[in-house]
C-alpha cells in the first residue's frame, strides 16, 4: 500500500482515495464528523460477539471502523448503488478486513413477496441516492436487485443492525421481524416521509421493546437497545 493511496483516516480506518471524496469530505472524516453519530453508535453497542447487518454501506466507512475496532463476528453490508462496490472493497482490503466485513449490492426489503429488482435513484452526490424519487433533484435511475430481509435474518442471525438507507427505514420498519436483534443504530429521514412517518418509524422500534440511549441519540439518528 502507497502513503499516497490514502486518502484519510478514522479510528484507525484508513480510507483509500476515490471519485467520491472532496477536500470537505475529507476533513470530515479525519475530524470525525463524516458519520458521527452513526460511529459512535455503533462502537457503544457493537461487541465481539454480535453479527452486524448494515444497510446503506455508502463509503463504507462505519462498517469498517465497527469491524476493525470492536471486532464483531462478522458485519454483512449492504449497498444498492454498484459504482460504490469498488471502493468500498478497497476500503476493506486497505485494512485488512475481508475475513470480517463483506458488502453486496442489494436493497434489503421486508415485506412479503418483494420483487426482484426495485428502482434506485442515483444523483451525482451518492449521498442522496435514494430509493425515493426526488423531483426537485436530477437523478439517473438503475435497476437493483433485492435481498429479502428474512432470507438475511435465517443466514446470519444479525445481532446489531446500522441502517442508513436515505428514507426507506419506514417501509422497512412496517414489516420488518425485528426478532433477535438487540440493538439498532437508525437515521431517520424526514424530508422523505415527513415528520409523522418518523414518529412512526420511532414508534415501532419502541414497540418492538427498544429503548433510544439518550447521550447517543439525536432527533434524526438514534442508537436504540432492547429494553432488558
Amino acid at each position: 500500500m502507497k502513503t499516497d493511496d490514502v486518502a484519510a483516516e478514522c479510528h484507525t480506518v484508513m480510507v483509500p482515495n476515490s471519485p467520491y471524496l472532496n477536500e470537505n469530505r475529507i476533513a470530515r472524516i479525519n475530524a470525525g464528523r463524516y458519520e458521527g453519530e452513526e460511529i459512535r453508535g455503533a462502537l457503544h453497542v457493537t461487541g465481539p460477539d454480535d453479527r452486524v447487518l448494515e444497510m446503506g454501506a455508502g463509503l463504507g466507512v462505519v462498517g469498517a471502523i465497527c469491524a476493525k475496532n470492536q471486532k464483531p463476528q462478522k458485519v454483512v453490508s449492504f449497498e444498492a448503488n454498484p459504482a460504490l462496490l469498488p471502493h468500498i472493497n478497497a476500503l476493506y482490503e486497505m485494512n485488512a478486513l475481508q475475513d470480517r466485513i463483506t458488502v453486496r449490492n442489494a436493497v434489503v426489503l421486508s415485506e412479503p413477496d418483494c420483487p426482484e429488482t426495485v428502482a434506485f435513484h442515483v444523483q451525482n452526490s451518492y449521498l442522496g441516492s435514494s430509493l425515493l424519487l426526488k423531483a426537485d433533484r436530477k437523478t439517473t435511475q438503475i435497476d437493483v436487485p433485492t435481498a429479502a430481509f428474512e432470507d438475511i435474518r435465517q443466514e446470519l442471525s444479525p445481532t446489531v443492525l446500522l441502517c442508513d438507507i436515505e428514507g426507506g427505514e419506514l417501509a422497512f420498519l412496517e414489516h420488518a421481524d425485528l426478532s433477535g436483534i438487540r440493538a439498532v443504530v437508525m437515521e431517520f429521514h424526514p424530508e422523505a416521509y415527513g415528520i409523522a412517518g418518523m414518529r412512526k418509524c420511532k414508534d415501532i422500534l419502541r414497540s418492538a421493546g427498544f429503548v433510544k440511549e439518550d447521550d447517543l441519540s439525536s432527533r434524526t439518528v438514534w442508537t436504540c437497545t432492547r429494553a432488558v
